[in-house]
């Protein structure tokens, strides 16, 4: 299997070690998110809840902490942008307060959102649209690349996150996913971006039977030499597949990660970063032998 190149990403200046995966914990500030487990208060509470939850996961081995404020379970809501800022700029403000040192990479699909977070001190962008759903991320990804060293996630999705599940319809779903991640990478280089990590987009217009698919062949992506991120936790890939809740996911996303790390995924994006970590510690062993 091709091995990927890039093993490191420049976040503002400070170096992370991809040689061996890593671990991304997520903290949404929704009060809807699909797994209760992820949300922080909003309001009062937010600060005190949030730092507790960061704290911990910072202690059970998370490299990033991913902060969201924009629902993307199939169906969800809207949020207007200004309600998005007021949801996550606080929870960035606060975990840096306490955890200087922490990684934090901002949830959003919207550029002035990416900018206000990346000012509050966030290191990394991860949007879920590709760049689809607002036109100055691309230009924005590429100029916080080249003046402040921030990578971007570019993940595959199409349609919104009240449309996406109409839109997984394809011929070929891996050569098609591959193609139009394909063209967005070549369209970020053109603009100038640097570290960019890669996500198929599990659950992002794509069916259950797809999901499996596109896992199975996963090592598709290591043509492109760049660090591959997974994100199955708790999905309905997994509840639905086997008849439980989200609440009752974590036994089936460890099988699914340990199965993306065999294939070459470098960070892990979970609700529950303990496991993710034993996971990594325990593939990495058997790729030695």
């Amino acid at each position: 299997m091709p091995k990927v190149t890039k093993k490191s990403l420049n976040c503002r200046g400070r170096l992370v070690d991809l040689t061996e995966p890593v671990v991304m914990g997520i903290l949404n500030a929704t009060p809807d998110s699909f797994f209760a487990g992820s949300r922080v208060s909003l309001g009062k509470s937010a600060t005190e809840q949030t730092v507790e939850l960061a704290g911990q996961m910072l202690a059970d081995g998370a490299t990033f902490l991913d902060i969201g404020g924009y629902s993307t379970r199939p169906g969800a809501a809207a949020v207007s942008t200004a309600e998005e800022v007021e949801r996550v700029l606080p929870v960035i403000e606060a975990i840096l307060a306490n955890f200087p040192s922490a990684l934090i990479s901002i949830d959003t699909f919207r550029a002035s959102v990416a900018r206000k977070a990346i000012s509050a001190g966030a290191v990394l962008i991860n949007d879920v649209s590709g760049g689809t759903l607002d036109t100055d991320m691309f230009r924005t990804a590429a100029d916080l690349s080249q003046s402040m060293s921030v990578p971007y996630i570019l993940m595959h999705m199409r349609g919104t996150p009240q449309t996406m599940q109409s839109l997984a319809t394809y011929q070929n779903l891996v050569p098609e996913v591959v193609d139009e991640l394909a063209q967005r990478l070549a369209e970020l280089r053109t603009l100038g971006a640097k570290d960019i990590i890669l996500d198929p987009g599990f659950g992002f217009a794509k069916t259950i039977s797809q999901n499996f698919e596109l896992l199975n062949k996963l090592d598709a992506f290591q043509l492109f030499n760049e660090p591959l991120l997974v994100g199955f936790s708790r999905k309905t890939t997994i509840w639905k597949t086997l008849a439980i809740s989200a609440d009752q996911a974590l036994n089936g996303t460890t099988v699914l990660n340990t199965v993306a790390l065999l294939k070459g995924a470098l960070i892990l994006r979970v609700h529950d970063v303990r496991e993710a970590v034993e996971a990594i510690k325990l593939t990495q062993q058997l790729k030695k032998k």
